[in-house]
């Protein structure tokens, strides 16, 4: 028994030590090389915190791209899905509610051609990114309500999607509040 209680014991002291001091310092130090010291990226506008670019924000005037819908109403504190299956009634009837709400806000545009992330929560409920063809179907919207040609927001828009890391991971994706803050300045 002793034989196979003392080996257990210093394996237990040497794992704590290992992944409450070694990998602890490893991760911090790799986060010192990532943006902002990895404390995440504030935006700013005129001085003033708007944002933070990996938290989602809720955009629902016409004027704006709109971002992804949030199950927890973009509240970083309680980030979390619906938990709800693709048959949930009540979860089929927020999608529905969110289809009716954006077709009302984008009259030109059929409901087959809606891309889902504008229609559907994200897992985490903070997603602050949509795909190009996301931003792409609001510009008809924007462009009448700003009263800016068509071009020019698919311009913007163009230099706004970030491309797959390496070229390989993920999908190309823009962050809203970005664009929406590049936007204002058109103005």
């Amino acid at each position: 028994m002793k034989q196979n209680i003392l080996p257990a014991i210093r394996l237990t002291i040497m794992t704590i030590i290992f992944f409450c001091v070694v990998y602890t310092a490893f991760i911090w130090v790799i986060a010192q090389a990532a943006p902002a010291n990895g404390n995440g990226e504030t935006i700013s506008v005129n001085g003033k915190i708007v944002g933070y670019a990996l938290e989602g924000q809720s955009f629902t005037q016409d004027k704006y791209f709109w971002s992804r819908p949030s199950a927890v109403n973009y509240n970083a504190a309680g980030s979390a899905g619906s938990n709800k299956g693709p048959t949930n009634p009540d979860y089929l009837k927020d999608v529905q509610s969110r289809i009716d709400s954006f077709l009302v806000h984008n009259p030109e545009v059929k409901k087959e051609n809606i891309p889902s992330e504008l229609v559907t929560a994200s897992g985490s409920g903070l997603d602050p990114d949509i795909s190009p063809d996301g931003a792409f179907i609001q510009v008809a919207r924007i462009a009448k309500t700003r009263n800016i040609s068509e071009e020019k927001l698919r311009a913007l828009i163009n230099e706004h999607i970030e491309k797959p890391l390496f070229g390989l991971f993920g999908p190309s994706k823009i962050n809203v509040l970005k664009l929406n803050i590049t936007l204002d300045k058109l103005n």
